[in-house]
């Protein structure tokens, strides 16, 4: 017997009435991709309001790649919090942060000295990036990514490249930020195809510093090194040792955002050396306290010594229960990385079935456990498919699957499932998928 157990219609009686509080206290630009209520979640499970069972493949958009409520991580923010929940390391410092940026300091890629500070999101981690990077070079500009996305915060918001939801309506946004296009090989913004496009992704930037702004004007070039929200994109092997090439060249520093692809979610503890990428910054939050509000920035000693005493911090940043929490995901994954790969390989040898099953999956792609569907109404013409991602997310969390999309397009199913998931539950999860693209 399968570990889903659906017993009421879905969203249930309990869920509907919370969704009845939520329409009256919660702004509707706060968006939901269920109408599902938890009560209680372990390992990659969730139990909603109503007693139904779920399985887990979004993962909280990433929060959650060592499982829910993990009795270790419990155990170490539990201790934590039996001492002092706070006291602001500005304040009273505490050696939680200090341990955990001496561990991070060893764990992010980069053959150089490193230092770490902590914020509390992603965003807040991306802004201190820009800010560091722009403090240390002197220069203004900062050049970002066609189908990335950073935040919502202003400055992260105008990195971000998707303009509904996340900017509509909210400009005018900061001044400095140029756009390239990201190497999306299966919706390639040249018209090439790879390898005989010579790799013309990474080229662009000597023509791109003619056209829009001056290499010399540039602090940083922030980039995912697989995307995120815009869809789990792989960029060729030789995309980032050229990118960082042409940096290198011209004093440019080069920020990883880690924050999604990060911590262990492609069965590497940090993807960018995979890659060929040594970033200068590498910024990290989402899974990093399973779950806890916590993000880092680590970089090149010299980069994060930059700013002055008080210009980098916050009153929150660094919280010692986090911390805590941190070094005890940090043990977990680094234990669970065999495991991690185990899932890719059998996740991606189901995607690569999907692939050739249905005609609707146009791409199947991703790293190891970060894997991705593109669904296409015409696998010649690629038309995105978004209502059949609609219809293929409602299908599946009304059988017990929890999914999430991706895409500027809307219509990319990401899978965010834990790490430590069990080869039966994600098995039963992927059956479930399968039903859910034959009745698109």
């Amino acid at each position: 017997m399968g570990k889903v157990n659906i017993h009421t219609e879905v969203p249930g009686p309990k869920s509907r009435a919370m969704l009845a509080r939520r329409e009256k206290a919660v702004p509707r630009g706060v968006f939901n991709v269920t109408p599902i209520y938890a009560a209680k979640c372990s390992g990659s499970l969730i139990e909603d309001v109503d007693g139904n069972t779920y399985i887990d493949f979004a993962g909280g958009i990433g929060c959650t790649n060592v499982g829910h409520s993990q009795p270790e991580v419990i155990a170490a923010a539990t201790a934590q919090l039996g001492k002092f929940t706070h006291t602001c390391f500005h304040v009273m410092q505490s050696e939680p942060y200090v341990a955990l940026a001496e561990r991070l300091n060893s764990l992010v890629p980069g053959k150089y000295e490193k230092k770490t500070f902590f914020a509390n999101s992603g965003a807040e981690a991306v802004e201190n990036s820009i800010k560091l990077a722009r403090v240390h070079t002197n220069r203004p500009a900062i050049i970002c990514f066609a189908d990335a996305f950073h935040g919502r915060t202003l400055l992260a918001m105008s990195l971000t490249s998707k303009v509904a939801p996340y900017k509509e309506g909210f400009g005018p946004f900061a001044p400095e930020i140029y756009r390239m296009p990201y190497p999306y090989c299966y919706r390639c913004p040249y018209g090439l195809e790879h390898p005989a496009c010579g790799l013309a992704c990474a080229k662009a930037l000597d023509d791109f510093f003619k056209r829009y702004v001056e290499a010399c004007k540039v602090a940083a070039i922030i980039v995912e090194p697989i995307l995120g929200e815009g869809g789990f994109v792989v960029p060729p092997l030789s995309f980032f040792p050229t990118l960082q090439e042409t940096c290198r060249k011209n004093g440019i520093l080069l920020i990883a955002d880690e924050v999604q692809c990060g911590i262990g979610r492609t069965g590497e503890m940090f993807v960018s050396s995979s890659l060929g990428l040594e970033a200068d910054i590498t910024i990290t939050a989402k899974s990093l306290a399973g779950g806890l509000p916590l993000s880092a920035i680590t970089g090149r000693a010299e980069i994060m010594d930059s700013a002055k005493a008080g210009g980098i911090g916050g009153t929150f940043g660094g919280n010692p229960v986090a911390c805590a929490a941190a070094l005890a995901v940090l043990d977990l994954l680094e234990k669970n990385l065999p495991r991690a790969k185990a899932v890719g390989h059998r996740l991606q040898a189901r995607f690569a079935e999907f692939k050739d099953r249905f005609a609707i999956v146009g791409d199947a792609r991703g790293m190891g456990p970060m894997a991705a569907l593109e669904l296409v109404t015409n696998r010649a013409t690629k038309e995105p498919a978004k209502q059949a991602v609609s219809t293929l997310s409602k299908f599946c969390y009304e059988h017990g699957l929890i999914t999430i999309s991706a895409g500027t397009y809307g219509n990319i199913i990401r899978t965010l499932m834990p790490l430590t998931i069990p080869d039966d539950e994600l098995d039963e999860g992927l059956d479930i998928m399968a039903a859910g693209l034959a009745h698109c």
